[in-house]
């Protein structure tokens, strides 16, 4: 099989989607790989890097998209790649489709396969693929609250720690599943209050055993939520629905019961966010205010520590990558349910029932297990 790694052109995205060992492993298999020019730039990986184990340099992705049978990404197609992509064609990469009907309506006309990163869930019911961005994004989520308390942010000039004699910050972390157990953990690390929301009490005895003392773990209920809202200095947006929309948890509403100058970080923004007032923004322009309170809702989050997260994104990938390619994208999802679960378009029909449901369109059940 021909398998093609373009080069990402999101707004401010430093990830790729394959390391040069998964390029070795691929070839050694058979397989032929191809690499766009600079690709792996971003993450600190050179072409020759690649060339080496056996990639072919291709310089733009318009062949990629022409040659390869499997294109393997990390974010959903932008726009400009939408007309490259071909009838059959198998993509693999986050797509996070309940977030954008164009983005869904657009793949449904391609009349390409959809293999969508987020959704591929193991016999555990865990999600593999998505938990390594989680990790980082609930990390990243203190670090870039505690920059954007800062007075010259537009924050509220809160150190998260305090100092002896002050107060530390509060934080409230909405969800307690993976990007809020490393938000928390962070969080504990800064010495802040932390308040963990979740409507899962078996999550939240869980957590309460393994947090440090200055996290607490609330049951989740409208009352909880705003009287945590009115404590907040950070809020974390952690929430998620696989393969749905986020639910919306703070409403305008909610958001006046806030202070002047505290933050919200929305992680669930590439689902929909959870914040009524919540809007996708990039790395390069991440924050704005409604009602006094800064907004960031980076929907790539991961892409900022390029290096890390594409390590960590590799290391999980590459085995479904090498089962897509050995296999072909039909005897796969037949034989793993996983990779089954992942596939959220076939040919111009929505085979994820989330999805479905999100923009009221048919669903196809060819892969439901």
């Amino acid at each position: 099989m021909i398998i093609g790694v373009p080069k990402e052109i999101k707004r401010d995205e430093y990830r790729v989607a394959m390391l040069p060992v998964g390029v070795e492993e691929l070839v050694r298999a058979g397989h032929q790989v191809l690499i766009q020019h600079e690709a792996g730039v971003g993450s600190g990986l050179s072409d020759e890097e690649y060339r080496r184990p056996g990639a072919e340099l291709v310089a733009d992705s318009a062949e990629i998209y022409a040659r390869a049978d499997l294109i393997v990404k990390v974010k959903e197609p932008q726009p400009e790649e939408w007309p490259l992509i071909r009838p059959g064609q198998v993509l693999f990469t986050y797509f996070h489709f309940a977030a954008s009907q164009e983005l869904t309506c657009a793949m449904l006309e391609t009349d390409a396969i959809c293999v969508a990163y987020e959704t591929l869930r193991d016999s555990q019911g865990r999600l593999p693929l998505l938990t390594p961005m989680s990790e980082v994004a609930g990390r990243m989520s203190i670090q870039e609250g505690a920059k954007y308390l800062e007075r010259p942010q537009m924050g509220r000039g809160i150190l998260l720690g305090g100092v002896p004699g002050v107060a530390p910050a509060h934080i409230t972390i909405l969800g307690g599943g993976v990007v809020g157990a490393n938000a928390a953990k962070i969080a504990a690390g800064f010495q802040a209050d932390v308040a963990i929301l979740d409507i899962n009490m078996d999550r939240l005895r869980y957590l309460d055993d393994i947090m440090p003392a200055n996290v607490n773990v609330l049951f989740s209920d409208r009352h909880v939520l705003r009287e945590e809202l009115k404590l907040a200095d950070l809020v974390i947006g952690s929430v998620l629905i696989p393969g749905a929309k986020a639910p919306q948890l703070i409403g305008r509403d909610e958001l006046k019961l806030m202070k002047p100058g505290s933050v919200i970080i929305d992680v669930a923004i590439d689902q929909g966010g959870c914040v009524a007032t919540s809007r996708p923004t990039t790395h390069s322009d991440p924050t704005y205010q409604e009602e006094g309170v800064v907004h960031y809702c980076v929907t790539n989050m991961p892409g900022a520590v390029g290096r890390t997260s594409t390590f960590a994104l590799c290391n999980v990938t590459l085995h479904w990558v090498q089962q897509l390619a050995g296999r072909g994208l039909d005897a796969a999802a037949a034989a793993l349910p996983p990779l089954a679960a992942a596939v959220n378009i076939y040919r111009g029909q929505v085979t994820n029932q989330a999805v479905a449901d999100t923009f009221a369109m048919p669903y196809d059940k060819r892969f439901a297990n």
